[in-house]
């Protein structure tokens, strides 16, 4: 019964996993913020480019 309550307590201790689950959060709210430039920035990069070939004779 020992070994068992022992084995309990080091997996309710272990952290091993939380740190890996915030490392993906991490990673997915990264990845949504990088999305969201690359939208914004490519909308504005291709009103630009469209405003300079209309401007062109």
């Amino acid at each position: 019964m020992k070994f068992l309550d022992k084995k309990l307590r080091e997996f309710i201790s272990d952290e091993q996993g939380a740190t890996a689950v915030e490392y993906g959060l991490f990673v997915a709210l990264i990845a949504a913020v990088i999305v969201t430039l690359v939208s914004t920035l490519g909308t504005k990069i291709k009103a630009a480019f469209q405003s300079i070939v209309s401007a062109i004779p």
